[in-house]
């Protein structure tokens, strides 16, 4: 920096020569430097000043002829409010960005010494704006991916649009035949979101934005032709710049995102076009993950209804009721499987499935869903357990399943005030029957794996239930639920007879609920198998009794 220079205390009357000790170095330094005495008369200024400050000489009064800024920071050094030491000022002069750095003179006057730091004042500007924009482009990021609900992540997308972008946002949906999903966002305001028909063509760039076309370019759209229904509700005044810009998504577009300001607002810059695709560019992938997401929702939805468990009600005056619990909390389907299909009519027995597929989980559950659709179709020929069971094998040995599972069937029907049933087992548990006196009989039948062998032979049992009386069919992911005191125990077929024991005289739908329980409590939090039951029950013509109670058919013990 050039050395200090003395100069005579004066007033701007004073001739700016006057009393002026100065040699050639200070009136050709490059930095523009101004002489300012205490009383904020103009003093002196060499060449390089007079090039930023045209029409300015000695003698003039400092704060009549540069910005405020400068003058600002010369009365605080003059009333001793601020020393030469605190550092330079900062402002502009028309569009550069200086910085003064005080000196002081002889008598109080002040050198100013101007600094052209305009480069970079630029370059910091742009890197805080880059830094800004890349946090906003991070909370975006967090907000949107956070959730993989289409409708809340419009709604998210929207209202950080205009609350980074823009003073309103508006995000258009493909549409749903003729109707457009809109979603409309001012700053501060909250959300609203509605389906209507309306005419994009009268947009310029949004029918070739929600096409995925490139945006067109902010300065090409005329504010005035924006029509109504793009304009929030509340917005402030006429609209001064627009940005339609698309939502790309993942091989189809999202959507398209307006951006609106008013016309006190600044217009917006090339910079923030960039900016705002990016924005859109988050927003679309998440908006189309959340849809992708929706409408695998929805489709495994529709599947799972056909894979679950039926609910089960009274048929043709015999009580049925189920209980299943998948081998995961998480999951709602497995292996294990129960069905059961009325019969036309009170004469026509009605016909109940309960298997276990091999293994578990999703795996499991397509090849039962097949199993049961498979016994859907072969209805007809329910009568002959055997012949349904050797069908059913042909079908799995020909399929690309290498899964096998084991079934039995019961067929159904009242007579007389009983349910009168025909049993079938094919390498399953055999079912128990709770007699009315809480004694609790296995029912001998028996027969090989479905899906395993050329061929099944199997032995058919009948039996039947008085008034009160209930049959269990069950899987063996209750028999094998491991736990008890120390967890590496099983429930066993022991405790299974025990639970159906305590349960005579009760409805099918206490029964299964019982045996489920006791498993669970036996489970307590280990890991388990599919477990599946149901229960038939030839419902009480009198009242109900407590087990262990008194009642018409239960002895006094």
């Amino acid at each position: 920096m050039p050395p200090l220079v003395s100069v005579s205390r004066g007033t701007p009357a004073r001739p700016p020569d006057a009393d002026l000790r100065v040699g050639a170095t200070w009136s050709e330094a490059p930095y523009p430097v101004l002489v300012v005495d205490r009383h904020g008369g103009l003093v002196r200024i060499n060449e390089a000043a007079r090039r930023i400050l045209p029409g300015v000489a000695g003698g003039d009064w400092l704060h009549e002829s540069v910005p405020s800024w400068l003058w600002g920071a010369h009365q605080s050094i003059a009333d001793g409010s601020r020393g030469v030491s605190a550092g330079p000022s900062t402002g502009h002069i028309d569009n550069r960005f200086f910085e003064a750095h005080p000196t002081l003179g002889g008598d109080g006057d002040v050198v100013w010494w101007l600094v052209d730091d305009t480069d970079r004042h630029l370059a910091e500007t742009a890197l805080t704006d880059a830094q800004t924009r890349s946090e906003v482009l991070s909370q975006v990021s967090s907000a949107l991916l956070s959730t993989l609900n289409a409708q809340r992540c419009m709604e998210v997308a929207a209202s950080m649009a205009a609350e980074h972008l823009a003073e309103a946002a508006i995000l258009v949906a493909p549409a749903h035949g003729r109707r457009h999903p809109l979603t409309y966002a001012r700053r501060g305001e909250p959300v609203t979101q509605t389906t209507k028909q309306v005419d994009i063509a009268g947009v310029p760039g949004l029918a070739e934005a929600l096409q995925g076309f490139p945006p067109v370019p902010a300065r090409w759209i005329n504010p005035a032709d924006i029509p109504d229904w793009v304009i929030p509700d509340g917005f402030a005044g006429p609209v001064g710049s627009v940005i339609v810009t698309p939502l790309p998504g993942h091989g189809v577009p999202a959507g398209a995102l307006i951006l609106l300001r008013s016309s006190t607002e600044q217009a917006f810059t090339q910079g923030e076009e960039i900016f705002a695709r990016l924005f859109a560019a988050r927003a679309g992938a998440a908006l189309s993950a959340a849809r992708l997401y929706t409408e695998q929702a929805t489709i495994t939805a529709t599947l799972m209804r056909e894979l679950l468990p039926p609910a089960l009600h009274h048929v043709h005056g015999v009580e049925y009721a189920g209980s299943y619990r998948a081998s995961s909390d998480h999951e709602r389907i497995g292996g294990d499987f129960y069905d059961v299909h009325p019969g036309s009519d009170p004469s026509v027995e009605t016909l109940v499935v309960l298997g276990d597929v091999a293994g578990k989980g999703l795996d499991a559950a397509v090849l039962t869903g097949k199993i049961r659709n498979t016994l859907h179709a072969l209805l007809p020929l329910a009568d002959d357990h055997e012949r349904v069971l050797n069908l059913l094998n042909g079908a799995l040995l020909t399929s690309h399943h290498t899964r096998f599972a084991t079934l039995v069937l019961a067929s159904v029907r009242r007579r007389a005030g009983r349910a009168r049933l025909r049993l079938t087992s094919a390498g399953h548990l055999p079912p128990l029957i709770v007699r009315a006196d809480g004694t609790v009989e296995e029912v001998r039948t028996h027969g090989t794996l479905v899906g395993a062998l050329p061929t099944v032979t199997t032995q058919t049992v009948e039996t039947v239930l008085a008034p009160g009386e209930t049959c269990l069919l069950y899987t063996d992911g209750i028999t094998e639920a491991r736990g008890g005191p120390l967890g590496d125990e099983l429930f066993g077929e022991h405790r299974v007879h025990r639970a159906l024991a305590e349960c005579a005289g009760m409805p099918a739908e206490a029964v299964v609920e019982r045996v489920q329980m006791l498993a669970a409590q036996w489970l307590g939090s280990g890991r388990h198998d599919d477990m599946a039951a149901v229960a038939i029950s030839a419902p009480r013509t009198g009242p109900l009794t407590v087990v262990g109670g008194h009642g018409p058919n239960r002895r006094n013990k």
